[in-house]
């Protein structure tokens, strides 16, 4: 729960729901919102798979989801699952002995889809794997992907028809004494997948996992994504989420970052405020944060720095920030440490410097939260 009483119109009252393990990661509950993403390689190629897990998890991912088309890619998972410094979900489609498999092969979460895995008999039997090996499942609706006599029901994938889908499967799994499950209703329409998932948080107190899938290339699907995911979390909705990008992982798992941090829901890394630059800015604003993006990745500690070309807005953003720097006249600028003017600095140097000083401030908060864990 994200709540500010200094700033009450910040807060947000997340939905209460039940908490799961996938892997030795909680979801749901009172536990932070989780990252995840989808490797694209091809699961028989453990190295790479292992390569963009590792990447992924370096980024921020939480949790890892790895497709599991065939018998060899069952086989693949199992050194996988034994490299992966992460817990990984088994996407499991139209083959329910793939769910078997992925299970005995360590996953941590079988990913099912009801539009396509079969009968219930057979999600009877991935149901049992799934315990026996100490797996979670999560349900995936897709709106894509329906039962065909729910699209005979309602004429079309619609909220309603994602949500009897999901509610029926829900209702399988407990009737089967199975209740680490959490569930997803993805649409490619933002409006579609919003009303299911609000429908779908009124009907079941299970973990919901958030996504507007194939929500398309880096700029569309960052924009769509924000737009749905950001209204659901805003209202409480949500316990892990995964950007489904036309992309590299490593850019799902920074957006599903990006949208968390705007929210105050999760905090990683620097925060960089910015402004789109001017004729007024006193340095290259985008070049420079470009580069500084870049140079920072590798911080990890919460922590903010803003980058204003002038003194328009700059004294006041530094306010607000561990480190700031404000573009001034004659190839220089003001460094602000802890919202407070420091130094000038001239700008042929500002780049090295404020690396420097990003780093020796992560370094102090770092530092700060063991003495207080020590105490």
């Amino acid at each position: 729960m994200s709540l500010n009483h200094i700033r009450p119109w910040r807060n947000i009252y997340r939905r209460k729901s039940r908490q799961i393990m996938v892997g030795n990661v909680p979801v749901g509950g009172d536990a932070p919102i989780t990252v995840q993403t989808m490797t694209n390689t091809l699961t028989t190629d453990a190295k790479a798979t292992i390569a963009q897990i590792q990447a992924a998890a370096e980024a921020g991912a939480d949790i890892v989801r790895v497709s599991v088309p065939d018998e060899a890619s069952s086989q693949a998972m199992k050194e996988i699952v034994r490299e992966s410094p992460v817990p990984l979900v088994a996407d499991i489609h139209f083959h329910y002995k793939r769910g078997i498999e992925a299970a005995e092969a360590g996953a941590a979460c079988l990913r099912i889809n009801p539009g396509n895995i079969g009968d219930e008999k057979r999600v009877k039997e991935v149901i049992k794997a799934a315990r026996d090996h100490n797996c979670s499942i999560r349900i995936g609706v897709n709106a894509g992907s329906l039962e065909k006599h729910l699209l005979d029901k309602y004429g079309e994938p619609c909220p309603d028809a994602m949500v009897e889908s999901g509610l029926d499967h829900i209702k399988i799994l407990q009737d089967n004494d199975f209740h680490n499950f959490k569930i997803s209703c993805k649409a490619s329409d933002v409006f579609m997948a919003a009303a299911a998932y609000q429908q779908l948080a009124e009907a079941t107190d299970a973990p919901i996992h958030l996504g507007i899938t194939e929500a398309g290339g880096l700029t569309s699907g960052t924009i769509k994504s924000a737009i749905g995911l950001g209204n659901l979390l805003w209202m409480g909705i949500g316990d892990t989420i995964r950007v489904s990008l036309s992309a590299d992982p490593v850019e799902e798992v920074k957006v599903g970052y990006e949208i968390l941090k705007s929210l105050g829901l999760r905090h990683r890394g620097v925060n960089i405020i910015s402004c789109p630059s001017c004729a007024r800015q006193g340095f290259d604003v985008i070049k420079t944060v470009e580069i500084l993006e870049d140079r920072l990745a590798h911080i990890k500690t919460p922590m903010s720095l803003s980058i204003i070309g002038c003194v328009v807005n700059g004294p006041g953003e530094a306010l607000m920030t561990d480190v700031g720097f404000t573009g001034g006249g004659n190839g220089a600028g003001m460094v602000y440490l802890a919202g407070k003017q420091s130094h000038k600095l001239g700008n042929d140097a500002m780049i090295e410097h404020i690396v420097e000083q990003v780093e020796t401030k992560a370094a102090a908060i770092e530092q700060a939260a063991l003495d207080t864990a020590a105490e």
